[in-house]
């Protein structure tokens, strides 16, 4: 098992193919993680500007403000959850659904771009 963290970054076992700046979510193992792929996973940070093979370590911010890639238009400020590539869109859960939250965007931005997240993972219901 890998150790402890050191100023918000943690080393894990990719279960996957993991890409640069998206969200991250818990693998099939403790020492495992793989990309969020829908706004119902449990996020729990964003990969570092490395991407890792299945297998290999990989790295995970696990707080503070960090490079995300987002996958839709994106307003600062709002809340943000995993597209199925991993990448950050604008939570809206529907009346009475839940979305997972991995953070907040900290600059507005559109599909493609580098954005910011601060890293605040919670859970949103729909009203």
């Amino acid at each position: 098992m890998t150790g402890t963290s050191a100023q918000g970054t943690k080393g894990f076992k990719a279960g996957g193919a993991i890409g640069a700046r998206l969200f991250i979510k818990f693998g099939s193992a403790d020492d495992s993680v793989v990309q969020g792929a829908a706004a119902t996973d449990l996020l729990i940070g964003v990969s570092t500007d490395i991407s890792a093979d299945s297998g290999e370590p990989v790295d995970v911010h696990t707080d503070g403000i960090r490079e995300i890639i987002y996958g839709g238009n994106v307003t600062r400020g709002a809340k943000l959850t995993s597209d199925a590539s991993g990448k950050a869109i604008t939570a809206a859960p529907a009346q009475g659904v839940n979305n997972q939250i991995g953070g907040i965007a900290m600059v507005s931005g559109v599909s493609g771009d580098i954005g910011l997240v601060k890293i605040a993972p919670s859970t949103m219901q729909g009203a």
